[in-house]
């Protein structure tokens, strides 16, 4: 089913669908989650100190699609997205009952980029970042094998950083809006990437008022594989296919948290000797509870992150190559900065503090006696 509306009239009406399914949905939801036993109990791993249904994903999923269903012009390659989707949200809730082995959830990730791929979602090409109007194109195996690794890699970022109230459907929501700001630069208001992302942003508002701290239910796998899957295959159709406008890095940027600490993850899982998939407290997240910020807090200072990368990936789609690569410059500086501090400068500090308990006190006499020689 597909609606041809007034463009602005379109976009609210798919936005306030998609949110309002969502957000009415989640109370029955919880009612079935606890009903089935799906539910997140107290461990050293979650911060939640009490019982906390999770699946709230299927109410985003409900919001997305039935809005996707009505105002979206289902093309092969809007079919071959939304089939993924069903595909990720059947495995994510199924693992969310019955917590699946990494390797079978792998497989359904590759399985539903495959499908994405037969219907044409395809990373093919992209653009030269320092030359205007030059392009870089893949071999056929290449694109296949970009394109499964693009959206696993998405769908896995997301999973990875739901570790907080609110911060995954926050930070899904903030790639979201991004995501649609430049397709409004690039396309119309009314366009299959535009509409299909107000899809999103309006499922995601929906939960968000229910999985703010203090969280009264999570996502689960359901949810936050699904965002990550979404944000991904749409990303390709939207952001990679449009080579005269933008580059590579742009959609990269829109999504810079949730990748990067990712990519950390499985590094550090591997070069530790454990499997890719093993949980672990040293996601970016848990640095910043260990640095003395509360949940609220640390929540909300990576909303600002995303935001500032998200503008910098909106002012990124200029055609002023010494802008962009000045832009890039100082956001990668100031990203370079804040990584440091947190994984490095202040872990190393903490455990100084640890061997000398004393050292707070030291520190503070030094500071006072030469504030004292200043006088």
């Amino acid at each position: 089913m597909f609606f041809e509306l007034d463009s602005r009239l379109k976009a609210v009406l798919t936005l306030l669908l998609a949110f309002t399914v969502s957000y009415l949905a989640v109370p029955q939801v919880k009612r079935f989650a606890e009903s089935i036993g799906a539910v997140d109990k107290p461990n050293p791993r979650r911060i939640n100190k009490e019982p906390v249904p999770r699946m709230g994903g299927i109410a985003i999923f409900c919001g997305f699609m039935l809005s996707a269903l009505l105002f979206v012009e289902l093309t092969d390659q809007i079919k071959g997205i939304l089939a993924g989707c069903v595909l990720i949200a059947v495995m994510g809730a199924l693992d969310d009952v019955f917590n699946l082995n990494a390797w079978i959830k792998l497989a359904a990730q590759i399985g539903a980029a495959v499908i994405c791929i037969a219907c044409g979602v395809v990373m093919d090409s992209f653009t030269n970042f320092l030359v205007e109007g030059e392009y870089i194109f893949f071999t056929q195996p290449l694109s296949v094998f970009m394109t499964i690794l693009w959206i696993v890699g998405c769908t896995n970022a997301i999973n990875l950083i739901d570790g907080l109230d609110g911060l995954a459907v926050g930070m899904s929501a903030i790639s979201a809006v991004t995501l649609f700001l430049i397709s409004l630069r690039i396309e119309t208001a009314t366009s299959n990437v535009s509409i299909l992302l107000l899809c999103l942003i309006g499922g995601c508002a929906g939960f968000w008022p229910y999985n703010k701290h203090p969280a009264k239910i999570f996502m689960g796998d359901v949810g936050s594989q699904m965002l990550g899957f979404l944000l991904g295959s749409i990303s390709i159709i939207g952001i990679f296919k449009m080579h005269a406008l933008v580059t590579m890095l742009v959609p990269f940027l829109a999504m810079a948290v949730p990748l990067a600490d990712t990519a950390y993850a499985f590094i550090r899982r591997i070069c530790r000797g454990q499997s890719p998939f093993h949980p672990d407290r040293g996601h970016f997240h848990h640095k910043l509870l260990d640095m003395g910020l509360t949940q609220k807090q640390a929540v909300y200072f990576m909303y600002a992150i995303s935001m500032a990368l998200g503008l910098l990936a909106y002012l990124m789609i200029g055609k002023n190559q010494t802008v962009k690569i000045v832009l890039l410059a100082v956001g990668l500086f100031i990203s370079l900065i804040i990584i440091l501090y947190v994984f490095i400068v202040f872990p190393r500090r903490q455990a100084e503090r640890n061997k000398n308990p004393n050292i707070e006190d030291r520190d503070i006499k030094i500071y006072e006696r030469g504030n004292k020689k200043q006088r």
